[in-house]
């Protein structure tokens, strides 16, 4: 689209404008925010142009102009600059620096980052384990009521945790159930273990004095690895958005938000940032919806996608900036520290 320079310093600045207030964009306004003369009516007839292109429109409420989706689309792809901060940068390492996390701590926290720096509503995808199969099962005393589990599986993904067993149990119980596990249970999906453990209960239940002590602390690991790593925050910031007024469209977008299985539907099979503006039917119907979204890398080449739900009026710079860097971080944890090997909560 072959825009002058002044038509693209006046588009730009317009949806700045609209995304900071969510007013309307007037010739009055514009005229005080470029940073160069120009008259009022030059400027108007600069937005005929720019709203005979398609890249503006009009509202009902207002003589201002607002951007259209496809002029959201044109500003992302031409005009969006992304420069992250260097003190926002410096915060998020620090956050991950702090200690050593897990992947679903990961998953949590960076979640809740998302939606706090950009007041929208985030959503991250941890990487799927359910399809993998398992290799090898660890129980390590640490002391006479507690050990650490280990579950590995086939593709190398690792989790740790450790047990609270609120009683005392043998060494002896926990090497022979180790045993017992790993001859009955390698090679199983992990989506199907739990199952498989139930049959292997009567099994357990003669060979191990604590049995039901055991039995349960390794159903509760094996249902949470099957359970799918997806994190949900921010929802209630979608209630402070303008574009959401309306009681109708918000109960849709909530809607929308508690439906995991959507999730996957939005994710890009690109590495880098994504931007989706009413591009996807089931926020289309609600209207005034964009995703944006990109991927992270795990350990052996799993991967998780952060994303951020919002109206088209989000802040696009500062988002794409923020996800970028962060993925990276997230990258950088797994990297530098073994992929979240050391979940110390406990059951």
């Amino acid at each position: 689209m072959g825009l002058t320079q002044r038509q693209k310093i006046i588009f730009k600045t317009i949806v700045d404008e609209f995304t900071r207030c969510a007013e309307p964009v007037g010739s009055k306004t514009l005229m005080r925010l470029l940073d160069f003369p120009v008259s009022s009516a030059t400027i108007r007839n600069e937005m005929a142009v720019l709203e005979k292109v398609g890249l503006l429109e009009k509202t009902h409420t207002s003589s201002g102009r607002v951007p259209s989706q496809k002029g959201y689309r044109y500003y992302v792809e031409n005009l969006m600059e992304t420069n992250l901060d260097a003190n926002v940068k410096h915060s998020l390492q620090q956050v991950f620096s702090e200690r050593h996390y897990s992947l679903d701590e990961v998953v949590e926290k960076s979640c809740d980052i998302l939606s706090h720096m950009t007041n929208l509503t985030s959503i991250v995808l941890g990487p799927d384990s359910r399809s993998q199969k398992l290799q090898h099962v660890q129980l390590i005393p640490i002391s006479e009521k507690s050990a650490v589990g280990i579950i590995v599986t086939d593709q190398g993904h690792t989790e740790n945790k450790v047990f609270d067993f609120g009683t005392e149990v043998s060494v002896q119980d926990i090497k022979t159930c180790t045993d017992l596990l790993n001859d009955q249970l390698v090679g199983t999906p992990i989506s199907e273990v739990v199952d498989k453990m139930k049959e292997i209960e009567p099994l357990m239940a003669a060979k191990v004095v604590r049995h039901e002590v055991l039995f349960e602390a390794f159903v509760t690991a094996f249902m949470r690895f099957a359970t799918e790593k997806v994190k949900v925050s921010g929802r209630s910031n979608m209630l402070y958005q303008p574009e959401f007024s309306d009681l109708n469209k918000l109960k849709e977008l909530m809607a929308v938000l508690e439906s995991s299985s959507l999730f996957h539907q939005w994710t890009d099979q690109e590495d880098n940032v994504a931007i989706q503006i009413d591009q996807r039917n089931e926020l289309l119907q609600i209207g005034d919806c964009s995703v944006v979204t990109t991927k992270f890398h795990y350990n052996n080449d799993e991967e998780g996608q952060l994303m951020v739900v919002g109206p088209n009026r989000m802040q696009y710079s500062k988002v794409v900036a923020l996800m970028d860097y962060m993925s990276s971080v997230i990258e950088d944890v797994f990297a530098q520290k073994g992929g979240g090997n050391d979940d110390e909560q406990k059951e």
